[in-house]
């Protein structure tokens, strides 16, 4: 499946867990993960805290610190955005999620992170899929 949205800043944390849950949900796999994978090379896709929404804040800060725009990039010669390719490269543009009794298996503080390194952008496709464990159903 493709979780099409629509991100509204130029850098933001937008919380997926809800819509990956209710794909995983309505799936009827039991057991086995959820690989989702963020189809774009200027965003990311973490697993971190999102109660308290300055923790997305603080990331964003972080990777600012760590790979400023506009900082001598050569990709920069050509969209100016290499900073937003180096940021996402860091995060990685998937995470594997455990699913335990047809749910995702995330820890109390837990949820699925989009990170969005280049919007806004009217759409951002995300995929979703799913590796059942244990046999195949009949």
């Amino acid at each position: 499946m493709i979780l099409r949205l629509e991100t509204t800043r130029p850098r933001e944390c937008i919380d997926l867990t809800e819509s990956v849950r209710d794909f995983v949900r309505g799936s009827g796999v039991r057991e086995g993960f959820c690989h989702v994978m963020a189809l774009h090379a200027t965003a990311g896709i973490v697993i971190n805290e999102n109660d308290d929404p300055n923790v997305g804040v603080d990331l964003l800060h972080a990777l600012e610190r760590m790979v400023p725009a506009h900082d001598g990039w050569l990709h920069d010669r050509i969209d100016s955005n290499a900073h937003a390719h180096i940021q996402a490269a860091l995060l990685g543009p998937s995470e594997w999620i455990p699913i335990e009794a047809g749910d995702l298996l995330l820890g109390r503080w837990q949820r699925l992170l989009l990170v969005e390194l280049d919007g806004p952008r009217a759409t951002r496709s995300i995929s979703l899929r799913l590796l059942r464990e244990g046999p195949a159903a009949p």
